[in-house]
C-alpha cells in the first residue's frame, strides 16, 4: 500500500503533479529541450508506486510519468523528486530511482530499457541549490568514475581463450579452464594442461577440492576414478589428496554397480513371478473352457504359450 505524504510540502506537490495537465505543463516547460523534442506529452501517463525509502519519506516524494516518443516506438519516464531539504547524495539517489524505473519498466514485459528522466523539484531553505547533480562528482575521482560509467564494462569471455593463455593465470587459471571446458563430452581431454597447472602448486589443498568436486558434479568423465587416479600421478605434491578422491569414487562406483545388479534381479524375480502367476490363471481358464482370445486378453500371455499350456 502507498504511504501518503508525510509533510504539507510533499501533500501539496503530490496533489497538483498527479494531476495530468499540471504535470503536462510541468514538462513542457522543465524538462530537458532535447528530450522534450521527441516527447509526445499527450501521451502522458501516471506511473503507480514511488522509489524513495520509507525512512527518507519526511524528506522526499516521487512522481513518475510515462511518455511515447514522437517518432517510432520507445519510452521516455519523467521522475519528477521534490525535495525541502538540500542533500549532497541526491545525484546518486536520482541515478538510483532511474534506474529502478528502467526495472520496473523491463519487469512490465518490455525487452528493452526506457530512458528516464530525473528532475529535481527544489524549495528547501538553501538557495541556491548547493550540491552537483552530476553523480560522477559524488565520487572521490569524478574523472575516473565518468570514464568507467560511460565505456562498456570489463568482460572475461572464456570461450574466446586460448587454452594456453588460461594457464598463464596463476591461481585462477584452473577454475577458468575447467568452466571454459566444462560442458565437453570427456574431461579426460584436459590431463595433460590439468596436470600441468597442478604442478605449478598454486592451490592449496581446499581449493583443489572445491575445484575437483566441481568437476565430478558439473563435467562428464567416461571413468572419473581412473581420471583423477592420472591427476595424482602426475601431480605428487597433491598425490594423497587426489588418491583419497579416487579411491572414494571407485568404491562408490562399485557400491552403485552392486546396487544396480541387486534391483535388476529383483525386477526380474518380480516379472518371473508375474508370468508364472499368469499361466497359473490361464490354465484354470483353460480348464473351465474359455475361449483362447479372451485367456490371451486377460493374461497376456501369448497363442503360442496358450497352446503349450492346454498340452
Amino acid at each position: 500500500m502507498e504511504r501518503l505524504p508525510t509533510t504539507p510540502h510533499d501533500a501539496v506537490f503530490r496533489q497538483m503533479l498527479m494531476q495530468k495537465e499540471v504535470a503536462r505543463d510541468f514538462l513542457a516547460i522543465h524538462l530537458p529541450e532535447d528530450f522534450l523534442a521527441i516527447c509526445d506529452l499527450d501521451s502522458l501517463k501516471l506511473e503507480s508506486g514511488s522509489f524513495v525509502e520509507d525512512n527518507l519519506r519526511s524528506r522526499y516524494s516521487d512522481i513518475l510519468y510515462s511518455l511515447h516518443t514522437q517518432h517510432g516506438p520507445g519510452y521516455v519516464y519523467a521522475l519528477i523528486e521534490h525535495l525541502s531539504k538540500s542533500d549532497r547524495l541526491m545525484a546518486f539517489r536520482l541515478m538510483r530511482y532511474a534506474i529502478a524505473a528502467m526495472q520496473r519498466h523491463l519487469d512490465a514485459g518490455h525487452d528493452t530499457l526506457p530512458l528516464v528522466v530525473p528532475i529535481l523539484f527544489y524549495h528547501g531553505p538553501e538557495s541556491p541549490w548547493p550540491y552537483s547533480l552530476n553523480w560522477h562528482n559524488m565520487f572521490v575521482k569524478p574523472d575516473m568514475a565518468k570514464a568507467l560509467y560511460s565505456r562498456d564494462f570489463a568482460l572475461v569471455d572464456l570461450t574466446i581463450m586460448p587454452d594456453n593463455q588460461l594457464l598463464q593465470h596463476r591461481r585462477i587459471a584452473m577454475l577458468e579452464l575447467l568452466q571454459k571446458h566444462i560442458r565437453q563430452r570427456d574431461l579426460s581431454e584436459l590431463l595433460d594442461p590439468l596436470i600441468t597447472l597442478l604442478t605449478q602448486d598454486h592451490l592449496t589443498d581446499t581449493q583443489l577440492s572445491v575445484l575437483i568436486n566441481y568437476m565430478l558434479k558439473a563435467g562428464n568423465a567416461a571413468e572419473p576414478g581412473a581420471l583423477i587416479r592420472q591427476l595424482a600421478q602426475g601431480a605428487p605434491q597433491y598425490k594423497e589428496q587426489l588418491m583419497t578422491i579416487a579411491e572414494w569414487l571407485e568404491e562408490k562406483g562399485r557400491t552403485e554397480g552392486l546396487q544396480k545388479g541387486l534391483q535388476k534381479g529383483l525386477e526380474q524375480g518380480l516379472a518371473q513371478g508375474r508370468e508364472a502367476e499368469a499361466r497359473a490363471i490361464a490354465r484354470k481358464m483353460l480348464a473351465n473352457g474359455l475361449e483362447p482370445g479372451l485367456i490371451a486378453s486377460v493374461t497376456g500371455i501369448t497363442p503360442e504359450e496358450l497352446s503349450t499350456l492346454s498340452h
